[in-house]
């Protein structure tokens, strides 16, 4: 059994159940704006949203335009002229207050704090994720925090990972394991970085891809198995 010393967790679907948070988010800012909220609209807005979110792990746009003008992209499409960046600022507002918890992810890093050097590796707004993360209770239980509006690079560009590599005493890459559960993002992430990987896939969905993760689980708390 290989012996790890730093964990590298993802935040959105793999501790913080983003899913139910931006539901949440969205259905307030439609209230917010006077606009019927239904599951059609949710799920147009999930499809450019994560077309958005690609294209900037790709390297094709920057962050602010994703944020910017994924509201505005989506309102267009029922025929209404809106402000995409006001609407991202009252959405993050509303998104920043969703600290809801995937299933077993407190008491996990609970226990592994104390046997592992855990830092947090996510894209996102830093000012977001430090919100959702702190009241979860997460946030003091991890080593460092690791957002790619601060670092200047995203998942999973090689950039990325070095950049938090330099800043992880005595880091050892042969030790090193991420968590996540992009293919993308955090498998590919990983690979490129030259880490070990597990894909955190609760869902159980088919790997379309020709990423091969180091390990796979459905549940976090088999991840207790992987790191005796």
């Amino acid at each position: 059994m290989k012996i790890y010393k730093t964990l590298l967790f993802d935040v959105d679907d793999t501790l913080l159940d983003f899913g139910a948070a931006e539901s949440t988010a969205l259905h307030m800012l439609c209230e917010e704006q006077q606009i019927t909220f239904t599951s059609e609209l949710e799920s147009l807005y999930k499809k450019i949203n994560q077309g958005l979110w690609q294209a900037f792990e790709e390297g094709e746009i920057e962050r602010d335009e994703v944020l910017n003008t994924r509201f505005s992209l989506l309102l267009k499409e029922y025929g209404h002229e809106a402000d995409g960046r006001l609407l991202e600022e009252i959405y993050r507002g509303f998104l920043s207050e969703g600290n809801q918890l995937i299933e077993g992810a407190l008491e996990l890093i609970t226990v592994l704090q104390d046997r592992f050097d855990l830092y947090i590796v996510t894209n996102g707004v830093s000012k977001t994720q430090d919100k959702r993360l702190r009241s979860s209770g997460l946030h003091p239980l991890f080593k460092g925090i690791f957002v790619s509006e601060d670092t200047g690079f995203q998942k999973p560009m090689k950039e990325y990972f070095d950049y938090v590599f330099a800043r992880i005493p005595d880091f050892s890459l042969e030790q090193g394991l991420i968590i996540g559960d992009s293919l993308n993002a955090d498998m590919k992430g990983g690979q490129l970085a030259g880490l070990d990987t597990c894909w955190f896939n609760p869902k159980k969905k088919t790997n379309h891809t020709d990423m091969v993760p180091t390990y796979e689980i459905q549940k976090l708390d088999e991840l207790y198995q992987i790191l005796g």
